[in-house]
């Protein structure tokens, strides 16, 4: 495993990160925890020492089975972030509610303090201001009294907002989306933390699946390798100096044996060499759905997510209509059903034009 050091902190951090989010569903549903545990507990025997989860990933179960698999290893041989924001603080936001969520957090984990805690889905500056006038206190308290190292932040704003936010000199690093796909978009933020001494660890490095789901668009990243287009694509991302840890979305062993194969022999660039490299090559599109589904929620029970899916094979030179008959099987009519409330639009981490997209559907595709 290629290691980096966290920012200017002394931590020692596996370039492969594993996102604790990617548990195995069926056995999340069936509560085969321990089955699920194996998989961390594999990621650190391959030299993984860096485990990202959050309260309600993989149906509130991967912080327990997350603990479940590093309580069994040395405490000094791994760094485990979680996160928190307003919403999942709940209440009226207070310090006995935000000590409340982190003191779940800890004892899910089975561990007495947190590596780092994310100030969690900051959308834009107005949302980065709100939430650590709210909060921001409350996490410094909890890092004086040694339940937390390190105080991060994760965002989905763009380079600009990012370099506002900092800037602000809050925080030892964030996590952010950054991809082939996206990286012309948010380099410039991701050069500010690291010339401030951030920590920068990475989400989405496969674009939601967007890049191994089309491997002949993406073929171009394995030029002069013998990687797959996955593991090239995680290998772009974790090559760039300014980028301390490649968050892997890992379910099986096979796909940390993946991800461990992408670092190895890594060639660490600057960022501005690497787009220099790529700038004419592939595509760059910030306007694909990368497939988080906090959209899910519409009040009329449309499946956004799936038509958004249906969408991006537009972007990529395919048929809509396709996706969504033969993958999905689901009528291009119920789009129409769309009643703008821009509940979906709100929630969206890219901020995409999700009505107008429906609507586009609706017209396009229906028979």
């Amino acid at each position: 495993m290629y290691y980096k050091h966290y920012g200017n902190t002394n931590m020692k951090v596996s370039a492969i990160g594993m996102g604790c989010m990617r548990y195995d569903a069926e056995d999340v549903k069936a509560e085969n925890l321990e089955k699920c545990a194996e998989i961390a507990l594999y990621a650190h025997e391959k030299g993984i020492n860096y485990f990202d989860t959050a309260p309600f990933y993989c149906e509130d179960k991967s912080e327990i089975i997350t603990g479940m698999a590093l309580s069994q290893l040395p405490r000094d041989s791994y760094f485990i972030s979680s996160k928190t924001n307003m919403g999942t603080v709940g209440g009226d936001h207070t310090a006995e509610d935000f000590r409340r969520r982190l003191e779940t957090s800890l004892s899910r984990l089975k561990v007495d303090y947190l590596d780092f805690y994310h100030l969690w889905c900051v959308l834009s500056m107005d949302s980065f201001s709100k939430q650590c006038d709210a909060l921001y206190r409350f996490f410094e308290d909890a890092k004086a009294d040694g339940l937390i190292r390190n105080i991060v932040f994760s965002s989905h704003m763009q380079g600009t907002e990012l370099e506002d936010a900092v800037e602000q000199d809050l925080f030892k690093g964030m996590l952010i989306g950054y991809n082939a796909l996206n990286y012309r978009f948010r380099q410039s933020g991701i050069e500010a933390a690291h010339k401030k001494g951030m920590g920068v660890v990475v989400m989405n490095p496969l674009g939601g699946g967007l890049i191994p789901n089309n491997p002949e668009t993406f073929r171009y990243l394995t030029e002069g390798t013998d990687l797959t287009v996955p593991q090239a694509a995680l290998n772009f991302v974790a090559s760039h100096k300014e980028i301390t840890i490649t968050l892997a979305g890992c379910t099986t062993k096979e796909h940390i044996d993946d991800a461990c194969r992408a670092v190895e022999n890594l060639k660490e660039r600057p960022a501005r060499e690497i787009y220099e490299e790529y700038e004419h090559k592939g595509v760059a599109l910030n306007n694909l759905c990368t497939g988080c589904a906090y959209c899910k929620h519409c009040p009329k029970n449309i499946d956004i997510p799936k038509f958004m899916d249906a969408y991006n094979e537009k972007l990529l030179g395919n048929k809509m209509e396709n996706r969504l008959k033969n993958h999905w099987h689901i009528p291009a009519s119920q789009a129409a059903e769309c009643i703008k409330c821009g509940k979906c639009e709100r929630l969206c981490t890219q901020h995409l034009p999700i009505i107008e997209r429906l609507d586009e559907i609706a017209t396009t595709c229906a028979s």
